[in-house]
């Protein structure tokens, strides 16, 4: 298992945060995502994921939602 962690601008409201975890979450490869403070943890199979194509899926849902990461 594999765990990254990124920032985001501002947290995200409950529908938000709810989506974000539905989508990602479901993912095959993704074992947990936890949303809290403006940060997102996802920890994920990485046999079955690259962290960098997660990143990309997580980046690209976060700006659909009206926010954006903190590079």
């Amino acid at each position: 298992m594999e765990k990254f962690t990124v920032k985001i601008e501002k947290s995200f409201c409950e529908e938000c945060s709810l989506a974000l975890r539905r989508f990602i979450g479901n993912m095959e490869g993704v074992e947990s995502i936890d949303v809290e403070d403006g940060k997102i943890a996802i920890t994920f199979d990485d046999l079955k994921v690259t962290a960098e194509a997660l990143l990309k899926i997580t980046k690209d849902n976060i700006e659909k939602l009206g926010y954006k990461l903190i590079e």
